[in-house]
């Protein structure tokens, strides 16, 4: 059972966020602290189902909530600005995991390097699951990098076509195309061949 959408003066909290967002945008500095007060938990939430490594989501969730001060702006105001937001988020992890791919490459054992930080595959099948997405995403991106965040915010996310469309600002049949393009390239990237 779904909890209703909290009431505060007569506004759900989607609308409320919206017209933070709206005012916000406008260069009102209380309504961006305000506004990055109420979409902080949502924002790490993201970065956490990317992210299995604790320290790593809320760095991510930082950079995230720094973009969002900085180019609150670009939300045009269509659609749900949590839908604009989720996209912010899910760049900044993947950012984020960029970073740390690229930080963590392995030392040469036999010149008595050694790896800074363990390997998060070793510690949780879910970790192994999201970083081999991840993975996969990233061999994507190289080649076909406009079906990537659909593809995520769909399979991921599970976000209706038509929340992508608006929050990406593409027509719905081509987000129905990128999608399905999408899984077509990760299906055999995702496929377990042990």
């Amino acid at each position: 059972m779904t909890p209703a959408p909290r009431e505060t003066d007569g506004t759900s909290e989607p609308d409320r966020v919206d017209a933070l967002a709206r005012a916000a945008a406008r260069g009102d500095r209380v309504a961006l602290e305000d506004l990055l007060g109420v979409v902080r938990p949502r924002i790490l939430a993201v970065c956490r189902g990317v992210l299995p490594h604790g320290p790593d989501a809320e760095d991510a969730c930082q950079e995230a909530m720094l973009s969002v001060a900085t180019k609150v702006g670009s939300w045009h105001g269509r659609g749900r600005f949590t839908t604009w937001l989720h996209v912010v988020a899910l760049n900044s992890a993947r950012s984020t995991y960029r970073r740390l791919k690229r930080q963590a490459v392995a030392a040469d054992p036999a010149e008595g390097g050694r790896l800074d930080r363990p390997d998060p595959r070793t510690t949780s099948v879910i970790a192994g699951t999201r970083l081999d997405l991840l993975e996969a995403m990233e061999t994507i991106g190289e080649g076909h990098p406009q079906f990537v965040e659909p593809l995520v915010l769909r399979d991921v996310y599970g976000l209706a076509y038509g929340e992508i469309a608006d929050a990406l600002g593409l027509p719905l049949g081509t987000v129905k195309a990128q999608v399905h393009h999408g899984r077509q390239l990760a299906r055999p990237l995702l496929r377990d061949d042990v």
